[in-house]
């Protein structure tokens, strides 16, 4: 029973770990996509030309410095390319557990720190992004970001609780 637990923490891992090599691939093959979203969020842009009025009010929240705008997305990346390591380096050591060569709560740890990095990198989108009142024009960022958010969690609590 324990090899089977430790296998379906392995394949959670796993598919977090897919998802972010998938969007790291996309933000180091075409990083202007998410790059001007980053941009649109931080400068309030979609705020200003659909909703003037909710400007004047959160206005002072903008970001327009170009640098800083691009150190954000740097971060970003860089947080995900980190994570994305650590959650590979997760499933090896599920792996090697589940093969008798690593105890499983060493596994279990690095398991847990790298859903734990997974799921706050969706939180920190969350949490800027209602600083940043992405709610009003990026509904489907946000939607996004909060399940993945969820699915963060609940492998948390897979690899915690089992």
């Amino acid at each position: 029973m324990e090899t089977a637990i430790i296998l379906c923490q392995a394949g959670a891992l796993a598919l977090l770990a897919a998802w972010l090599s998938v969007a790291l691939r996309d933000n180091f093959r075409h990083p202007e996509i998410n790059a001007q979203f980053t941009r649109e969020v931080l400068s309030l842009s979609r705020i200003a030309r659909d909703y003037p009025g909710v400007l004047t009010e959160v206005g002072k929240r903008r970001v327009e410095h170009a640098g800083i705008q691009r150190g954000v997305f740097i971060a970003i990346v860089v947080a995900e390319t980190l994570v994305t390591a650590l959650l590979w380096l997760s499933v090896a050591a599920m792996l090697a557990a589940a093969a008798g060569a690593l105890e499983p709560a060493v596994a279990r740890v690095l398991g847990i720190a790298g859903a734990f990095g997974f799921t706050a990198i969706w939180a920190g989108f969350v949490t800027a992004g209602n600083h940043f009142c992405y709610w009003l024009c990026h509904e489907g960022a946000q939607s996004t970001h909060f399940q993945l958010l969820l699915w963060g969690m609940a492998t948390l609590l897979l690899i915690a609780l089992a």
